[in-house]
């Protein structure tokens, strides 16, 4: 592993897109401790500590506890994450934007500033809410809010949407001039500075005597087993084989190629768990401003902990990861895509056939891939409620943590490999590394 440092420090491009991620990363958890102005900061530190299984909770840890500290950033990653996935959803939806997206590079420009005004008409929406909500929030007898009233409101719209605009302009920068995907290392960076508090509980306990050293080792390999699991998962697919005829281009032969199509066994990621947790929590949230019965025995039935919202919750990341394979792989167009550059499978014809047996295919895929997202998100859960073992980290927040490290890591080696450094894996030679990629560098499902 000091090779693979030696190797990052040496490539002058990859040592400055790495300090440059570092430092946009430390820009943004200084914002994370920058307080918006009008807030009783100890009135809402004894509120949210009452909210933790509420969308409340898990907003909070996406935005890395800028929520608690309702700082400027308290909007954080998300209103430019939710624009994305709305963009992509209308972009299969709505011939018009399909159209634009077809067009190349122009056409992604125009989906990308249509994504920013979109950003920022969510996070006006989002701020306002907010700002409407904190002036009902109430500890015992002291207001969270110090003045309500439209100075406030207006106020905290200002300050929340130019807080998420510049965090979405740090995780484009990071895309771009750093390493890995700027808006989930964001979102990562938030998970994982809950670690050591996690860590700190968990010494505690055993300091306390409710956790002997046996059960801590048995938690922490259990951790790692959970880990493991989920990258082998992740790392995952299904390889079609894929056959290209032989092509006269003029007077230039072109020999048929073999290759093939790659089908991950979690094509949807972490959306159907986030969409899953939020519309769970929903109720729970709304009953906190408004007092119906309805919304209290709604919230009650769908307790975290209880049997009845592990259930509900499995079936919907199932559901929602089925719905989000089907909006954004479209097998009838990769059919097509193959069919026009003189691709097919073999044994099977061109077109309807070829779309039919992908679709199948990744039909099978994505119910296991459900299935385990299902068994990660729900697991945690179940140790909290039914055994009493103090898991900290919840389900999303490990897939969350996986996925990001894993696509870093990935570009990170590209970078290596395009040097002829020979990566992470270990100083064996570009032949060994080729070999061990083409036998088994991936899980193949």
């Amino acid at each position: 592993m000091g090779n693979v440092f030696t190797d990052i420090w040496e490539m002058e491009d990859l040592r400055k897109r790495v300090l440059f991620t570092l430092g946009m990363l430390g820009v943004y958890r200084l914002g994370i401790f920058i307080p918006a102005p009008g807030i009783d900061r100890v009135a809402l530190g004894e509120f949210f500590n009452q909210q933790q299984n509420t969308l409340f909770g898990l907003y909070d840890m996406f935005s890395g506890g800028a929520l608690t500290q309702f700082s400027v950033f308290v909007l954080g990653i998300m209103p430019y994450i939710t624009a994305s996935i709305i963009m992509q959803l209308l972009t299969v939806m709505w011939p018009a934007l399909e159209r634009i997206k077809k067009e190349g590079q122009q056409g992604q420009n125009r989906i990308t500033q249509y994504t920013r005004y979109l950003t920022i008409a969510i996070a006006l929406v989002q701020s306002f809410s907010m700002a409407v909500g904190m002036e009902q929030m109430r500890v015992g007898t002291a207001d969270v809010v110090i003045e309500p009233g439209w100075g406030f409101r207006v106020m905290t719209m200002l300050t929340m949407t130019g807080g998420a605009c510049f965090v979405m302009w740090l995780g484009e920068q990071m895309t771009e001039r750093g390493i890995g995907n700027g808006a989930s290392i964001i979102i990562t960076a938030g998970i994982v500075a809950a670690i050591p508090a996690g860590a700190a509980q968990l010494f505690q306990l055993i300091q306390l005597g409710d956790l002997n050293l046996f059960q801590a080792s048995l938690l922490l390999i259990f951790m790692f087993g959970v880990v493991m699991g989920i990258v082998f998962i992740e790392r995952g697919q299904r390889r079609i084989p894929i056959q290209y005829a032989k092509r006269i281009l003029g007077r230039t032969v072109y020999e048929g190629q073999s290759t093939h199509l790659p089908l991950k066994v979690n094509t949807a990621g972490v959306i159907p768990p986030i969409f899953a947790s939020s519309l769970l929590m929903f109720p729970n949230t709304i009953g906190t401003f408004w007092d119906l019965a309805i919304l209290d025995f709604i919230g009650g039935a769908l307790f975290p902990g209880r049997w009845l919202y592990n259930i509900v919750y499995a079936g919907l990341v199932i559901f929602f990861a089925f719905f989000y394979t089907a909006v954004t792989f479209n097998p009838v167009d990769v059919a097509e895509n193959l069919k026009k550059q003189g691709g097919y499978v073999p044994r099977i014809r061109p077109g309807n056939e070829t779309a039919e047996y992908i679709d199948r295919l990744l039909t099978r895929l994505t119910a296991g891939g459900a299935v385990y997202l299902a068994v990660v998100c729900i697991l945690p859960t179940i140790l909290v409620t039914e055994f009493n073992v103090p898991f900290y980290f919840g389900g999303t927040g490990l897939l969350i943590i996986v996925g990001v490290t894993l696509d870093t890591v990935a570009q990170i080696e590209a970078h290596l490999m395009t040097r002829h450094y020979d990566g992470i894996s270990g100083p064996t030679g570009s032949r060994g590394r080729r070999t061990r990629m083409e036998g088994g560098g991936n899980a193949v499902l």
